[in-house]
């Protein structure tokens, strides 16, 4: 009878303590009043964000704390911002990972080698004071290979809980359709991003569909144009990142902020029936690449796991483009695990 009573009654959820690093930065600073806004875990979970970034950054950081508190989210339980990473990763639930040396023109060598020893004290902070089951998304390129060395000195976080992102790039791939075929982006679906956040990603169309009202209906039906969907779609994504930079003179921020978001709610909450997204994960072998890597797979989402999908057909164009990512993954995963000895 108690708990019939029980269930009639509002409980509020726990707290989930949310870590942002980076939180200074652009991307960090659209991303932490959407995770305050309820847009992550949704309209009822309670949460304490963390927000880290390096110590020159540390008046930003105390400005972004104020404007937080400012906006006064019902959902908001505490903040603390500070350039201490232990204190930031203390009782960590889902930690973003944004924070890492900028992607700069050069040698990319050398990004991955400044990344290695910022990603190694992160996640060596995180071994030890994050929660257990703590779920982590790498944002900051290279992603994949940064979420690697956060593997690599965070042992104790199970392999599933490390994931790098490719939501934005999936996004785009979303738009790119809905563009061409003037159709609302929320109508298509089950485009697939293969292997890296780079200008190797594959944005794969064959599977995709569109609700056009009276059932769905392929992409490449409707469009009917391989040549597109085999050249201009796909550099189109990958240059996507580029166009914007010259545009607003700025790399992405809100659109990257709102992919963030859409990855983690997706995997905490669940991929709607019949739907799939992009998630760089830890490889299994599926579809013939090298177990291992982080390497961006269609996955379905349910109570906190995602599952890779199984069973669509590659063709060989799709061969082709996937083993070109999963060499340029190799190479990159070469070259950090060379500064880590």
């Amino acid at each position: 009878m108690f708990r019939y009573i029980w269930s009639f009654v509002d409980v509020e959820k726990d707290p989930l303590v949310v870590l942002v690093t980076g939180a200074a930065g652009q991307v960090g600073y659209a991303l932490v009043p959407m995770i305050a806004g309820g847009s992550m875990l949704g309209p009822d979970q309670p949460i304490i964000l963390h927000m880290l970034d390096i110590e020159p950054a540390a008046e930003i950081l105390k400005g972004v704390k104020m404007e937080l508190l400012d906006g006064a989210f019902p959902l908001l339980k505490g903040v603390i911002a500070t350039t201490n990473v232990i204190e930031a990763c203390k009782g960590v639930d889902i930690a973003i990972m944004l924070g890492g040396f900028p992607r700069r023109k050069g040698d990319s060598k050398d990004l991955i080698f400044r990344n290695v020893g910022i990603y190694k004290a992160q996640a060596s902070a995180l071994e030890q004071h994050a929660d257990s089951n703590c779920k982590v998304l790498v944002v900051a390129n290279p992603a994949n290979t940064n979420a690697l060395i956060l593997k690599e000195f965070a042992p104790s976080i199970p392999d599933e809980n490390i994931t790098s992102l490719t939501r934005l790039d999936h996004n785009r791939a979303l738009n790119q359709i809905s563009e061409n075929l003037n159709v609302h982006v929320g109508d298509v679906k089950n485009v697939i991003i293969w292997g890296n956040h780079s200008s190797y990603v594959y944005p794969d169309a064959n599977h995709a569909t569109v609700d056009i009202g009276a059932g769905l209906k392929p992409v490449r039906e409707l469009i009917a144009d391989d040549q597109w969907l085999n050249t201009e779609f796909i550099t189109n994504v990958q240059q996507r990142g580029q166009a914007i930079i010259k545009s607003r003179r700025l790399s992405s921020a809100f659109s990257t902020a709102s992919a963030a978001c859409d990855h983690m709610r997706d995997w905490i909450l669940g991929t709607p029936k019949g739907t799939w997204v992009s998630m760089g994960v830890y490889s299994d072998g599926s579809y013939g690449i090298q177990p291992g890597l982080i390497y961006s797979f269609p996955v379905t989402c349910e109570k906190g796991e995602w599952l890779i999908v199984q069973g669509l057909k590659i063709d060989e164009f799709a061969r082709e483009k996937m083993d070109a990512v999963a060499k340029e993954l190799m190479e990159e995963k070469a070259v950090a695990y060379s500064c880590l000895h």
